[in-house]
């Protein structure tokens, strides 16, 4: 697929969009915002992940949510970003990475890096995800290197998920 004019203003306007909406799937994710997360689905969306997940969007969300219990925190990044748009219609390539901190006495840190590989399409004025499947190229798992955290970040502000976060605090618009 190729851009149906890569370089129209228009085009550029909607791969903006479709950027903003791959990272509001992440602030959903790691805020534990279920509603901002499902937000980027359009409603009959499908999401293939493999033997881990088949359904919907919105239900993947939901599964997502059930697993998020287990984590102390998790950070979500996107890196290479590619969107081809033609029309109404576009597809994504997004190479990412998630850091998941389990909860516990002993706790550990994961990191699974891969990519999403996204349909797309902008109904009545507003993009949505329709299809999202997704690679897993690289997991890593270790424990928590807890003297690293008093030593480096001891004074620092945590993130955390959910409205305690510090983003809701400063950040207004978001």
């Amino acid at each position: 697929m190729t851009d149906s004019n890569p370089d129209s203003l228009q085009t550029l306007l909607d791969k903006q969009a479709l950027h903003e909406l791959v990272m509001s799937y992440c602030r959903g994710i790691d805020r534990r915002d279920y509603q901002l997360a499902k937000s980027v689905y359009h409603e009959d969306a499908r999401e293939e992940r493999g033997a881990i997940f088949t359904g919907t969007g919105y239900g993947f969300v939901d599964f997502a949510a059930g697993d998020c219990v287990n984590y102390e925190i998790t950070v979500h990044r996107i890196f290479n970003t590619l969107f081809r748009v033609n029309g109404d219609k576009a597809e994504g390539e997004i190479y990412c990475e998630a850091y998941h901190r389990t909860k516990g006495a002993n706790p550990m840190e994961i990191t699974a890096g891969g990519r999403y590989i996204d349909r797309y399409e902008k109904r009545n004025g507003q993009w949505g995800i329709i299809y999202r499947t997704a690679t897993m190229d690289r997991c890593e798992m270790k424990p928590v290197d807890q003297e690293a955290y008093r030593q480096f970040v001891a004074g620092s502000i945590a993130g955390k998920p959910g409205k305690d976060d510090l983003s809701y605090q400063v950040l207004k618009w978001l």
